[in-house]
């Protein structure tokens, strides 16, 4: 019998053994019944490298087929999955295996000699995986299927995903097996996934995007997963022609629309475009809405909160927001003054079944993340109007607070974006004499364009009040960004902190 509480037995138990779950560019097939076997073998290897239910298995891999299904099998056997960025320094690998304190790290035969040092360091066993070899296999081809198991514990905790950055205590989020069988089933519902959809995944799976939301989505909608190695434009191309669904980043849409090939490369089938992880500019939208003849609509999630809100398919005038709460999600804004309102401006809180359990053995940054009645404070400010309806205007810590007024840094951005030859903006506060926050924007430019400041901060006020207009505006060649797309503002504003002081 399928225990309920595990979400990669329930998201597979309602499948046709015979669906298709991953495709190839090649015409390769991965059945539903092949993948469910792969995972029971994979999750017997794991039980015999002494893996046992409850236990943190961190990895660190290629993006293939099976590094997915090796995620799944960790779940399947009750273990808590770690992915890891593959971007990380040693050091920061460090950091983190000491604090997840994991009983196995896995790691590509090419990473195994100079991960083993730091595995050992932090007691914790490395085998090496991949599709050719790797001393993984050597425990696959002894083991015997698992059946999946209820995971232990009050939390039922099923991955580990870091939120902060790896400088001090790193600060790990516990997400349930709860929270991920939720999501997926609701996410599936309302963007109407079926057994005729094919998803274009050229996402990194060491992000619950990528790993989590995209995945598990896709199979319990009963469709199936084209999964590219990375976002390489002719093999996006190519997939476009078959995919029905994308889920990418606002990156990823922006370098489709500058490429001449896209009109032709979208299928007739191609019915939805999701954007998220980063905010989408309104005017990207809009030009991918006219070449693909589909418009992109977002969702908002984080990561302690799976998906909270999103836009359902056919809905094309509320571009900009992020959608409405999702089933079972409660949604609330707080404001400046402590008011709390199902409608309105203010920072956004919820509650439900898909907020996680909790920080890993950290009791006081969880007790920090939460109102006394129990809800979850997401950081982020937001809009809610009077359908429900959610629209984001930025993290609290980037609100600019200038003369005493508040300025919402996506609001300036957006208008930034209609000025000619400003391809991105980021709006944030710096240290001003006067006003105490001076607002600021970097702007990156398109390729040869002139660049008038003064003429650029009138443009804003003609639409804005003049205290939301930037005071001023710098050009920077690149925004810096992390790995999703999102920008690293507080990077800037230590940058430019001494623009206003002459330091």
């Amino acid at each position: 019998m399928v225990p309920s509480s595990n979400v990669a037995a329930a998201l597979y138990e309602g499948r046709h053994p015979d669906s298709p779950v991953f495709v190839g560019l090649d015409g390769s097939v991965v059945t539903t019944a092949e993948a469910v076997r792969q995972v029971r073998r994979f999750a017997g290897a794991l039980s015999l490298l002494g893996v046992r239910p409850g236990d943190r298995v961190s990895f660190r891999l290629e993006k293939n087929t099976e590094t997915i299904l090796l995620a799944q099998a960790c779940l399947w056997f009750g273990a808590v999955l770690h992915p890891l960025n593959n971007a990380y320094t040693e050091h920061e690998l460090s950091l983190l295996l000491a604090d997840a304190e994991p009983a196995l790290l896995l790691t590509t035969p090419e990473e195994y000699d100079t991960l083993r040092p730091i595995a050992e360091a932090a007691n914790t066993r490395i085998a090496s995986f991949s599709e050719a070899g790797g001393s993984f296999r050597l425990h696959l081809e002894n083991a015997v299927e698992s059946e999946a198991n209820s995971p232990p514990g009050r939390d039922g905790a099923a991955v580990l995903l870091y939120t902060s950055g790896t400088t001090g205590k790193p600060k790990g989020a516990l997400i349930t097996h709860e929270n991920l069988l939720t999501s997926a089933r609701s996410l599936a519902a309302v963007w109407r996934l079926g057994a005729g959809d094919v998803l274009l995944h050229a996402l990194p799976i060491y992000h619950a995007h990528g790993l989590l939301t995209s995945v598990n989505s896709m199979i319990a909608g009963g469709g199936a997963i084209l999964l590219l190695p990375s976002f390489e434009m002719t093999q996006v191309l190519a997939a476009l022609g078959k995919a029905t669904v994308m889920m990418g980043v606002p990156t990823h849409y922006a370098r489709l629309v500058d490429d001449a090939a896209f009109a032709g490369a979208v299928g007739k089938n191609f019915r939805l475009a999701i954007s998220g992880s980063a905010p989408l500019p309104i005017s990207l939208a809009e030009r991918f809405s006219q070449i693909a003849g589909v418009p992109i609509i977002e969702r908002y999630g984080l990561t302690e909160a799976a998906i909270v809100a999103a836009v359902p398919p056919g809905v094309g005038d509320r571009t900009g927001w992020v959608g409405w709460p999702l089933p079972a999600v409660e949604l609330r804004v707080t404001t400046q003054e402590g008011l709390r309102s199902d409608r309105g401006i203010g920072t956004l809180e919820s509650r439900g079944p898909h907020i996680f359990a909790g920080y890993w053995r950290n009791a006081e940054a969880t007790a920090a993340a939460f109102t006394l009645d129990g809800w979850f404070i997401t950081g982020d400010i937001a809009e809610i109007d009077g359908s429900d309806c959610v629209r984001i205007l930025g993290r609290e810590k980037d609100l600019v607070i200038s003369g005493g007024l508040n300025v919402y840094p996506a609001e300036v951005e957006e208008e930034l974006r209609r000025l000619p030859g400003v391809k991105e903006a980021a709006v944030f506060g710096v240290p001003h004499p006067d006003f105490g926050e001076g607002v600021v924007a970097a702007v990156e430019l398109s390729a040869s364009v002139a660049f008038d400041e003064t003429a650029s901060i009138a443009a804003v006020k003609s639409r804005l009040a003049a205290y939301k207009a930037p005071k001023r505006i710098v050009t920077v060649e690149a925004i810096p960004r992390n790995t999703m797309g999102k920008f690293l503002k507080a990077r800037l504003r230590e940058e430019f902190s001494g623009l206003f002081s002459g330091k």
